[in-house]
């Protein structure tokens, strides 16, 4: 604490200043008559200092703290350089019984200044207050009754309280995402040429967009349809050669067709991997030479046109795998140098604040320090773009879930299992396809084997201390095919919507 005056000269005073004494700054949106009061509102001071330790999030102030259905009014914290300076004023009283000239003499008046410390940072409500939803009903007489009662727990109730009727109360949790005015530039009518038609808006884009999805022709087949394709559309074709005048998109459409005569079913990560091109490309050339599946065991992959997986045992090594890792404290470890696809940086709240995106992840970032065999350096440029789409021993996969074709696992256990039943197939199933049935599951525990191995080999911090016991019981579930029923808590996917309905959508 700074100490009072040093010395005063004239009207002019030298106080010391304490560095070390740093306060938070809180401008509070109204008259603060209980402190205590005030400090409810914000969550009290052990939610005040969460908040303040946490970057990332705003001060929330709730004028109704009781009222769980109370929106809360958010504040943004600034760096500040100011000082909160106490000053007293300390005034000499008269004494009694003084003459008439003493009380008219001026009273002695004496200032105290302290600085109490410096403020490195302010929180100041600039928003508006969100909409408020009380939770009420209307009677029959058209008065508004509360419901507070009848939905809170205020004590201890017994079973009348759970099973009475009571009016359905469901509010949004967030009614508005900004809390400040933004003004919103609408854009002009676009005049269009003569002979102009307004295309046909389907109910899916009518809200949210400036116009009509660009169809780019593709045909999408599912499990249960009888034929496919023997050729493309007729307005694919036509699309592709509009945007092929460069001789690049001649070479580029050469080694496509390669691609799919020497296999004919590729998943767009892998094309993308074997071409140098723009994605964009892709999307006109793509309907050209193939068709999508939608379901099935080569959902979300493209199929050469005249093609019938479903006809083909030796289909069953382009089949995809939908793996993810598993993740989680009953496996040992809590988390993996893997990135996630979708991250919570793409979302923002009003209780949040606006983070950096994210940086771009490069082909030589996802290989470095990933292999367990060889530098990252010297791996080939081949290997690294095989990375995108091939699963191999002794490196961890780019993301926590991908889709791996049957083919691109290239460990000979995993093979081994593909090919059980080689010779045998006899029925193509929409789960298991050509293969035995759960063959995905032992392909999925295989291969999060070897990956918990190679985390371990990488980074021994991750992992939680086993014993010795714990580790040979692991093994032995592993190598047996077993494994313990209250720990098989992963339920095999049948088959993920959010990358299929980003690719579809580029289609339709």
């Amino acid at each position: 604490m700074a100490s009072g005056s040093d010395k005063t000269v004239g009207t002019s005073s030298v106080i010391s200043l304490d560095t070390q004494k740093r306060l938070v700054c809180i401008e509070y949106p109204a008259v603060v008559k209980n402190v205590g009061n005030m400090l409810t509102t914000l969550g009290g001071e052990e939610g005040v200092s969460k908040i303040y330790a946490d970057p990332s999030k705003r001060l929330e102030l709730y004028f109704r703290p009781k009222d769980p259905y109370c929106h809360p009014v958010c504040a943004n914290r600034f760096p500040s350089t100011n000082m909160l300076l106490r000053v007293k004023k300390k005034t000499r009283k008269r004494k009694a019984g003084m003459s008439d000239a003493q009380q008219e003499t001026p009273r002695e008046v004496k200032f105290e200044m302290e600085i109490v410390g410096i403020v490195g940072s302010t929180f100041k409500f600039q928003g508006m207050s969100d909409f408020q939803y009380l939770a009420m009903h209307m009677g029959h007489n058209g008065e508004h009754i509360s419901m507070y009662d009848k939905m809170l727990l205020w004590k201890l109730e017994t079973e009348e309280f759970f099973t009475k009727d009571v009016p359905l109360f469901i509010p949004p949790p967030i009614f508005s995402r900004l809390d400040t005015p933004v003004d919103y530039y609408y854009r002009p009518d676009i005049q269009h040429r003569e002979g102009y038609n307004t295309p046909q808006l389907s109910s899916e884009n009518l809200i949210g967009l400036s116009r009509a999805r660009r169809p780019h022709n593709a045909i999408f087949v599912n499990f249960e349809d009888a034929d496919v394709p023997d050729k493309p559309l007729e307005a694919a074709v036509n699309n592709w050669a509009k945007h092929s005048s460069h001789p690049n998109d001649k070479r580029l459409e050469a080694e496509v067709r390669k691609l799919f005569e020497a296999r004919p079913v590729w998943s767009k990560n892998a094309i993308k991997a074997n071409v140098d091109t723009h994605p964009d490309k892709l999307k006109w050339l793509l309907p050209c030479m193939a068709y999508y599946m939608i379901t099935g065991p080569w959902r979300s992959l493209w199929v050469r046109v005249g093609y019938d997986p479903r006809k083909d045992p030796k289909a069953k090594q382009y089949q995809v795998l939908d793996f993810r890792i598993r993740c989680g404290l009953k496996y040992g470890y809590s988390e993996l140098p893997v990135k996630a696809k979708r991250s919570t940086y793409n979302y923002s709240l009003p209780i949040t604040v606006k983070k950096n995106a994210p940086q771009v992840v490069s082909v030589q970032d996802l290989t470095q320090g990933m292999s367990i065999h060889a530098p990252s350096k010297k791996l080939n440029a081949r290997k690294q773009r095989e990375y995108a789409y091939v699963f191999r021993e002794g490196t961890l996969p780019p993301y926590r879930q991908m889709f791996y074709q049957l083919c691109d696992l290239d460990v000979e256990s995993l093979q081994k299992i593909i090919h059980r039943n080689d010779g045998s197939e006899t029925v193509c199933t929409e789960r298991d396809g050509w293969c035995l049935p759960k063959s995905n599951d032992d392909l999925r525990d295989a291969m999060s084997h070897m990956i918990k191995q190679t985390a371990r080999s990488q980074r021994p911090a991750l992992f939680s201390t086993e014993s010795k016991g714990t580790a040979d019981k692991e093994q032995l579930n592993y190598e047996s095919g077993e494994e313990e029923e209250e720990e098989e808590e992963y339920q095999p996917s049948d088959g993920s919507e959010n990358e299929m309905e980003t690719e579809i959508l580029d289609y339709m």
